[in-house]
């Protein structure tokens, strides 16, 4: 199946990987950003994924996959069992929940396998220059996890995002317009959305 599976099942019971610029706050760098996961034996990308402050909270989509040829890009999770169930893999929330709990290290929250539709504890920690985030899932306690290793990619990076997983383009599009009043006895005309379907954020659903 995809590559990316293989990333995400790493760090989960055996390692796993995810967006962008070098966000600072208090002096240290946070894990929000786009970040890549690599196979660890051909160096190759097995997936992006962007990490978002809420608040104070972390969470992380899967922003970008890798394909092998005739791997279906709209697989969707028919395994999970909450409100996840039935996403696509593109836009999936895989992580969820991740609070500060340290220097630079980032706890409290999960991990979703979307493979299997298990969710695990999982720990995140940035390194200094704040390039490199750590990601642990783990079943019961950290020690019992697995490190994998995610590289920070640049701000340009997300131009190459698909529009619904680009927080940036879906930021910049027209807000909705009220439309004229219509003159008496003219037609209404037909319901239309106000945002193209692709824009439709995937995150939650």
């Amino acid at each position: 199946m995809m590559r990316v599976r293989w990333a995400i099942a790493v760090a989960v019971v055996l390692p796993l990987m995810m967006w962008s610029a070098p966000a600072q706050s208090a002096g240290r760098s946070t894990p929000a950003g786009l970040w890549q996961a690599v196979d660890s034996d051909t160096k190759e990308p097995t997936g992006w994924f962007l990490i978002t402050d809420h608040n104070g909270v972390y969470d992380g989509i899967i922003a970008k996959m890798f394909l092998k040829p005739g791997e279906d890009p709209n697989t969707i999770c028919d395994k999970c069992k909450d409100d996840r169930k039935d996403h696509t893999w593109l836009g999936l929330e895989i992580i969820r929940g991740m609070k500060p709990e340290g220097e630079n290290k980032y706890g409290g929250g999960t991990i979703l396998d979307p493979r299997d539709g298990k969710i695990y504890k999982a720990t995140m920690k940035v390194t200094p220059d704040g390039q490199t985030l750590v990601v642990r899932g783990y079943i019961g306690f950290e020690l019992l996890g697995q490190n994998q290793y995610w590289t920070r990619l640049p701000d340009s990076a997300s131009s190459t995002l698909d529009p619904s997983v680009n927080p940036q383009y879906i930021h910049k599009a027209a807000p909705a317009q009220t439309p004229a009043p219509r003159k008496s006895g003219a037609a209404a005309p037909a319901h239309k959305s106000e945002a193209p379907p692709q824009l439709r954020s995937t995150v939650g659903q």
